[in-house]
């Protein structure tokens, strides 16, 4: 039976980088809440690789939108978010990743959530997490 070369043995291997897990982009998360999440996501069956990162800026993109804005979504709704992804939905999200998380992370997590809270003002009722 004829030798299969080296070369091509490896080249039917996938490469290391390839098959690890693309981390999540959160700026502000420390490298262990970081790792918590890709392992939530990796674990949970209600949650996909990137889903929170994909939910967290879909909130931060809601907030930053004029006020008048959001009004018209609270009164008609929005079309686009059947396409685009419902920030109210990815908002809900955070908060069950939050709760899945060790108290640290979750805590840093938290953080970064609840400052987009405060700058949502009044269109957003804050909720306590520290029960």
């Amino acid at each position: 039976m004829p030798r299969r070369r080296p070369g091509r043995i490896r080249a039917g291997i996938p490469d290391r980088q390839q098959s690890q897990h693309k981390r999540p982009a959160i700026d502000r998360l420390s490298p262990r809440a970081l790792s918590e999440i890709v392992r939530l996501e990796r674990t949970r069956n209600y949650l996909q690789p990137g889903d929170t990162s994909a939910a967290l800026r879909l909130w931060k993109d809601y907030v930053h939108r004029p006020a008048r804005e959001l009004w018209h979504d609270d009164e008609f709704g929005n079309v686009h978010w059947y396409c685009c992804g419902n920030p109210l939905e990815g908002r809900a999200l955070l908060d069950g990743v939050i709760r899945a998380m060790s108290p640290r992370g979750g805590r840093e997590l938290r953080k970064i959530i609840e400052r987009l809270d405060t700058f949502m003002g009044p269109f957003y009722p804050a909720t306590d997490h520290r029960r």
